[in-house]
């Protein structure tokens, strides 16, 4: 148990409360609680109810309590790239040990010296990326550790939030009860769990993270994040005209977006995708009406996307990921390809799981955070470790008879569906 590494990873977006507890065993990962709680607390850029972001949070780490039997204490965070702001810096420190092999220290030296560097009032640092290590003139990705010399350069990049909104999230985790252990930018997570950062080497890639009130489109290449900005449209602008049509709500109009057509089909059935009583009235709509009804703010969504990559994907070979809520989608990668006539992908994890591309962002979190612990040197866990491995123990100590670690969860998730 104590190979253990359990966090807990939170993403706050503009409909829903998302948070993922996990563990690293053996260099393998597992997820051990996922709970995704509906808000409108957020939108995306600004806090609009505090007291609705906190009581989400607070109900989604209660929920993982319930079936844990342990508190979660602290959490990853991933903020919205709203007013993203990327700085590229190029520090040379000199080697501090007496035998002039570099060690970690020089690398933190290097970052603290990077950090120094004045962003701006309107921005918030929230990441220290060191990109490349230069030593005696040969650069490489990989930490110099033990290698001689009397000075490092290291290409870092500051990336950095809207300051506002930012300390605002922050706030509104501090006050659910729950210490931040790091922060990241969600699109820097995507690109970590989605490989994106690999992939940009060769190629540029842009990523499309569509969320319900907006679209995130984040520049990949030369293996860096390069730029990102927001489009105010996504699936909830898709769903705006159903919902104005039939009367029915905004949420009910997604999902039937989002897992009831193909937006790609061009032989759309008259079967009905949705039947509901109005005042004893039954009422119904069909796949053809409903993506007839939305095809005018898809086409606008297309429009406004091919507008904004235009000048990015005539300076050479681009591939275009999408995620969040879009990536649910049917369709969507298929007509935005035939748009923008290069290769277009919806994203989806292969984590057991965690299959959906609304956990990029949250799932990308373990993998960030794990990236950077050789430097920071951290050994918190999320999680009260001691009640859980209390909760976990294949011993019962109250009347020392033998029960499996299967059977205790399965007596856990079971009182949890009772409630």
């Amino acid at each position: 148990m104590n190979e253990k590494e359990i966090y807990a990873a939170l993403e706050v977006s503009d409909h829903e409360v998302r948070m993922i507890v996990g563990e690293f065993f053996n260099t393998r990962f597992n997820i051990l609680r996922i709970e995704r709680i509906p808000t409108d607390g957020l939108s995306y850029d600004q806090i609009k109810n505090e007291e609705e972001v906190i009581r989400a949070i607070q109900e989604a780490k209660q929920n993982v309590k319930s079936v844990l039997n342990t508190d979660v204490k602290r959490v990853i965070l991933a903020v919205p790239s709203y007013n993203l702001k990327r700085i590229p810096l190029q520090v040379t420190v000199p080697i501090e040990g007496l035998d002039k092999k570099i060690t970690v220290q020089d690398i933190r030296n290097a970052i603290k010296q990077a950090q120094s560097f004045s962003i701006g009032k309107e921005y918030a640092l929230v990441q220290t990326v060191c990109v490349v290590y230069t030593v005696d003139g040969i650069s490489a990705r990989r930490m110099p550790i033990g290698e001689q010399a009397s000075e490092l350069t290291v290409d870092v990049e500051l990336i950095c939030s809207d300051r506002a909104l930012t300390y605002a999230l922050v706030t509104c985790v501090e006050k659910a009860g729950l210490e931040v252990m790091e922060i990241f930018s969600d699109v820097y997570a995507i690109g970590t769990e989605a490989s994106l950062f690999e992939r940009s080497v060769k190629e540029n890639v842009l990523l499309l993270n569509v969320e319900r009130e907006s679209t995130t489109i984040s520049r990949f290449g030369r293996g860096k994040l390069l730029d990102s900005t927001m489009l105010p449209m996504g699936v909830g602008t898709f769903a705006s005209p159903a919902v104005d049509e039939y009367g029915i709500k905004r949420a009910v109009a997604i999902e039937k977006i989002k897992y009831h057509i193909d937006l790609n089909n061009t032989n759309n059935t008259d079967n009905p995708v949705y039947v509901w009583t109005d005042n004893g009235t039954e009422k119904k709509f069909t796949e053809k009406e409903l993506i007839t009804c939305i095809a005018p703010e898809v086409s606008k969504w297309l429009y406004s996307i091919t507008k904004m990559c235009a000048g990015i994907l005539k300076a050479g070979p681009t591939t275009v990921i999408i995620t969040g809520e879009g990536g649910e989608v049917q369709g969507l990668d298929a007509l935005l390809q035939r748009q923008l006539k290069c290769e277009v992908k919806s994203y989806v994890p292969e984590t057991l799981g965690g299959r959906s591309s609304e956990l990029a962002s949250c799932l990308g979190l373990f993998y960030s955070y794990k990236d950077k612990l050789p430097i920071t040197g951290y050994t918190d866990s999320s999680l009260d470790m001691e009640a859980f491995l209390q909760a976990v123990s294949y011993r019962n100590t109250d009347d020392d008879q033998e029960e499996t670690f299967t059977s205790k969860l399965r007596k856990r998730f079971l009182a949890s569906n009772k409630k």
